[in-house]
């Protein structure tokens, strides 16, 4: 039986027409999702504009839908989802983006930055931990590093703090030393909280040379080593902040003033006070000079009238109601005639003025703090009381 070439001059016709017929339904098909992906795009990016983030995100959706290989569009939803609180989402699209294979190393880098903001803003600090230090060596590795070390701050793992810190300051981006002097205060202070004493007061030297201007860890191994009856060490520790006229003295008055009266050394205190008063008045330190006045001269058998005078003469130069009431109630023994319902009155109207106050968010407390428990902010309090600022 010969073999028919008609059908085969018959049958090329028509394949090559059903071949044209299908390209063009596949490049009409093509066109039509390239067309609704950049419409659904820009039209999530006009409520997102608006404000709008619900439209935004059915429009984002629908684009990545129209077109899946588009990473952007998964960055801009992850961000949306983060910013919602809706963090189990935006993990589900980070972890998505970096199980993509053929992710570029700046996307992917890009992805595992979103994932670790993702765990860390819904509080999974652990995760987070984990995720930034995956981007060590990538261009976040300096915003890596400072979230770590964030995290540290709030789960008050100082060592690890100090860590972070070291590198950082390694990396050039900015002196953390007065923050690592922070942590080791914090540090010592968890160990004198487990009553080891010795280990803390190392600790603080060891801050002190490292970092000598640092005012907190000098203050604080000035009054634990007066708290361990180490008077005159603590005298010596504590001086030098009036000596170079430090603005954090004044916290330090009345622990000075105590190792002075415990070893001796009052005539010296005496004059660090009134130096330091006279370049940088404040009540504190005026409080601290009255005291020891007082308690001198009583032991001489004197009168405190001398040291109620020093109100006075404050009030001269700086009204204050802080010194006011320091005055009327030293006054009160000599002037029982002072009525009891004007001295409580001062005292209530004075109380609000004998706080501290954060600049950064305005916290109010009863004590002096160098990390702020509002705003989590370090050196943020002025050692003044509100009344002073």
């Amino acid at each position: 039986m010969e073999f028919d070439f008609t059908w085969i001059l018959l049958g090329l016709p028509i394949a090559f027409a059903l071949g044209w017929l299908a390209s063009r339904l596949d490049l009409r098909q093509m066109r039509l999702a390239n067309r609704q992906a950049p419409r659904a795009y820009f039209k999530g990016l006009n409520y997102l504009l608006n404000e709008q983030q619900d439209q935004a995100i059915d429009a984002f959706i629908e684009a990545v839908q129209n077109d899946p290989d588009t990473s952007e569009l998964h960055f801009a939803l992850g961000n949306l989802f983060r910013r919602r609180g809706e963090y189990d989402r935006a993990v589900r699209v980070h972890e998505h983006l970096l199980s993509r294979a053929d992710l570029s190393v700046a996307d992917r880098q890009r992805a595992q930055h979103g994932l670790a903001l993702d765990y860390l803003k819904a509080g999974l600090l652990d995760r987070a931990e984990e995720a930034l230090r995956k981007l060590e060596g990538t261009s976040y590795e300096g915003q890596a590093r400072m979230a770590r070390m964030g995290i540290y701050e709030r789960s008050r793992e100082w060592p690890e703090a100090t860590e972070v810190a070291r590198l950082l300051e390694k990396s050039g981006e900015v002196n953390f030393g007065v923050r690592m002097a922070h942590y080791q205060c914090e540090q010592a202070r968890e160990w004198i909280q487990k009553g080891d004493a010795p280990a803390a007061i190392a600790l603080l030297q060891t801050s002190l040379l490292s970092q000598p201007q640092a005012a907190r860890p000098r203050i604080m191994l000035g009054q634990l080593l007066l708290s361990q009856g180490q008077y005159r060490d603590a005298f010596d520790t504590l001086a030098i902040l009036f000596e170079r006229h430090d603005s954090a003295a004044p916290l330090a008055a009345t622990s000075l003033i105590k190792a002075a009266l415990s070893c001796d050394m009052t005539s010296a205190a005496s004059s660090l006070l009134e130096a330091h008063y006279l370049r940088q008045p404040s009540i504190d330190v005026l409080n601290a000079i009255t005291e020891l006045t007082t308690t001198t001269r009583q032991v001489a058998g004197d009168t405190r009238s001398d040291a109620m005078q020093r109100y006075l003469q404050h009030l001269q130069k700086y009204p204050s109601l802080m010194a006011a009431g320091r005055w009327l109630t030293g006054e009160r023994p000599e002037h029982p005639s002072l009525p009891e319902p004007v001295l409580k009155a001062l005292e209530h109207a004075t109380k609000p003025l004998t706080r501290y106050r954060c600049a950064a968010c305005g916290f109010e407390a009863k004590e002096h703090f160098w990390h702020c428990p509002g705003c989590q902010a370090w050196d943020s309090y002025p050692p003044r009381r509100v009344e002073e600022i």
